[in-house]
């Protein structure tokens, strides 16, 4: 049931003003659009892991989470770049590890939810992704040899991952299964870093139940905010659905952050790194290498017009997650706004782009407003959000 009083889409001035604004009223078309973005649900299977949601590999993969010593200077984990504190991303414009990286650190809150991870989708599940850094050159500068001789070494480590995958083999044999399996514990971690629980999640309940006084508690310059993100700015085009993300990679001519020509061919190399993957859906580690996934896989299309592309970032808890876009170019939500407002410096005409990509014009009351909105997008921190729960270090 939706509340009659929400049925009549009635403001004084346009969205954004604060002067004599009277009380946003949604009519019926704009409240089904806004009931597509929640609830958020539980992340979906992984057909290609099969102890993706066995707690005992989470509680595994936890531990790997923030162990040092599989990196080559033994001063960097994963927590290193998805920092707990820092809703499990760097707050850095560009990735900070072994070396400096290329693009920009996303976060891994609700990261189970995409189907494509990296900027640039390189890798078809979150259990492959987990193992690109640890042996990045930029990153950890590990190797999968040294990482099971770690585990193989480690009482406890080893305890843990025997239970949950059977015994190692033996004198660092198979050494790649090894590796996979790391990277199906830290995927079962991983799945539990949702963040579902926003401000924006219970206004969208009060909605669907008729709870009036639950829309009330919801705030003006928030819903005049969700009326511009439905409605006249149109962000829920590519920021659909639960997530705000319609997992697609889209180029919108974002100049980079040293402003020189574009050199980063994102999607485009994206898709043949993910094809050639050992640890791929149709791979032998897979646990469903003829499943749908492999299907998705086998069946992507790859064109020139995917230069340059980058995969749509959730906006679930944006306002903590600071800077934004694939290199970090911007240092707030109020640049990242004003970019759409007016589409200034966009990469130079001629460049395959976003057609539909339009400046907003936006005011500045607008733009106040649809941080407001943004804002109600936090949610709770999941379990092993605080430091406290990380484990000690040896």
């Amino acid at each position: 049931m939706i509340a009659p009083a929400l049925l009549l889409l009635a403001q004084i001035g346009p969205v954004g003003s604060k002067v004599d604004a009277a009380p946003v009223r949604f009519d019926a078309a704009t409240v089904a659009k806004i009931l597509t973005h929640a609830p958020l649900g539980k992340p979906p299977p992984d057909p290609t892991n099969k102890f993706a949601d066995d707690p005992a590999a989470a509680a595994l993969g936890k531990r790997l989470f923030f162990e040092k010593r599989f990196s080559s200077n033994g001063a960097i984990a994963c927590a290193t770049c998805h920092d707990p504190a820092k809703s499990f991303a760097d707050g850095k414009s560009l990735s900070e590890g072994i070396a400096q990286g290329t693009r920009h650190v996303p976060t891994l809150l609700n990261a189970a939810y995409q189907r494509w991870l990296f900027w640039d989708g390189r890798s078809d599940s979150l259990w492959s992704q987990a193992l690109h850094p640890l042996e990045s050159p930029s990153e950890m500068g590990g190797d999968r040899a040294t990482i099971a001789k770690v585990i193989a070494e480690d009482t406890e480590l080893r305890a843990g991952y025997q239970s949950v995958f059977g015994a190692m083999p033996a004198d660092g044999a198979d050494v790649d299964r090894t590796f996979a399996n790391v990277g199906k514990a830290l995927e079962a971690y991983e799945r539990g870093l949702t963040s579902g629980d926003s401000e924006f999640d219970r206004f969208a309940a009060a909605l669907r139940s008729g709870d009036a006084e639950g829309e009330k508690r919801y705030p003006e310059a928030a819903k005049r905010g969700l009326a511009l993100f439905a409605g006249k700015a149109n962000c829920r085009l590519c920021h659909a659905g639960p997530l705000f993300s319609d997992g697609e990679f889209h180029n919108i001519g974002v100049p980079p952050l040293d402003k020189k020509p574009p050199r980063d061919p994102g999607r485009l190399t994206g898709i043949d790194e993910v094809r050639k993957d050992p640890f791929n859906a149709t791979g032998r580690l897979s646990d469903d290498p003829r499943g749908e996934r492999a299907a998705e896989l086998a069946s992507l299309a790859r064109t020139s017009e995917m230069w340059g592309e980058f995969r749509t970032p959730t906006l679930r808890n944006v306002a903590r997650t600071a800077p934004y876009m694939h290199q970090g170019q911007y240092a707030t939500l109020r640049d990242v706004l004003k970019y759409y407002s007016t589409l200034e410096g966009t990469v130079p005409a001629g460049h395959h782009g976003e057609q539909v990509i339009k400046p907003l014009h936006l005011a500045d009351g607008e733009i106040d407003d649809l941080i407001a909105f943004l804002e109600t997008l936090n949610g709770a921190n999941p379990a092993g959000a605080d430091a406290s729960e990380r484990p000690a270090q040896r």
